[in-house]
């Protein structure tokens, strides 16, 4: 039984398929009536270093539908190792709830949270990784091709980020082959291609790091962007709007995929940038029910980890 939600990587591809079962059955029970509250009388603490819309409501609701409480601490109540350490802050907060959610800028911090707190910890987001995303995404895909991906192509298009890394070794892990198109400079990080080069060797699949989006796309099953210039990134804005417009999510690039291929993308879209409104809004995009699945996929995490 898995005591934290870090990384995609940390948990065994037995794990993953349990969590999308089981965010299958919630989603299914939540739609014929409402869940049942597993979680009453429990409380998630939600620890806020960057805002969120798709992080603070999916798991605020998600609680609410298994009957337990959230609490949005936001960055003003809790410096993390600024105003108090992150080792007190974790021992003071296991002493109030039955677990805690982080959204932060360095992985180190929600590293620290879960090394000091007895209770639960999930990653909402850090600078590494993103894998409530990554499991919504693989939910999202999951339901989608009705359970058959093992052998799908997903093609990553933009910047090697922390959704790339999640989605990469959620690919790897379930059998996906997955193809990162990026500009020059702005990779995946090496550490996390090492580890995705294993679970991929483990799984069957294939990783595959390009430069040429139209040559990544050929044949995709699944195409995936997100946002050019992350927070925290806000400096280097105006050098990355130069740099990738190739990369664009647009009708063009669509074309070259398979006919029958689905558009994601994480949200929030920074249209006519990464992705075209008539990419985002056409009959191919998956980007709603893709954010609809971050509460589903959530609550599949929660009653596993509180339940």
């Amino acid at each position: 039984m898995m005591k934290d939600f870090l990384a995609i990587a940390d948990h065994s591809p037995d794990e993953i398929r349990h969590l999308l079962e089981l965010a299958v059955k919630l989603k299914s029970e939540h739609q014929k009536g409402g869940n049942k509250p597993i979680l009453k009388g429990k409380a998630l603490a939600m620890v806020f270093q960057k805002p969120s819309l798709r992080t603070r409501v999916s798991f605020e609701m998600g609680m609410q539908h298994l009957g337990g409480h959230a609490l949005y601490i936001g960055p003003q109540e809790i410096g993390l190792g600024q105003r108090e350490s992150i080792a007190d802050v974790a021992r003071v907060l296991d002493g109030y709830v039955e677990g805690i959610m982080a959204r932060v800028f360095a992985h180190q911090h929600v590293l620290e949270l879960a090394k000091w707190a007895e209770k639960p910890v999930i990653n909402g987001l850090s600078d590494y990784n993103h894998p409530c995303q990554g499991l919504a995404d693989a939910l999202t895909i999951y339901e989608h091709y009705k359970a058959k991906i093992k052998g799908l192509k997903v093609v990553f298009v933009g910047d090697g980020n922390n959704v790339a890394v999640s989605l990469m070794h959620v690919c790897a892990k379930l059998g996906m082959n997955f193809v990162c198109a990026n500009p020059e400079g702005y990779d995946i990080v090496s550490s996390a291609v090492e580890l995705g080069k294993k679970f991929a060797k483990e799984s069957g699949s294939t990783i595959e790091l390009l430069h040429d989006p139209l040559m990544a796309v050929e044949g995709a099953d699944v195409i995936y962007t997100d946002t050019w210039t992350s927070m925290g990134q806000e400096e280097e804005t105006k050098k990355r709007e130069a740099v990738f417009p190739p990369y664009q999510v647009n009708a063009a690039l669509l074309k070259k995929a398979k006919p029958t291929a689905v558009v994601m993308h994480c949200l929030p879209a920074h249209r006519g940038q990464e992705i075209t409104d008539e990419v985002a809004d056409g009959p191919q995009s998956l980007l709603f029910p893709q954010a609809h699945n971050r509460l589903h996929a959530q609550k599949a995490i929660l009653v596993e980890l509180m339940g």
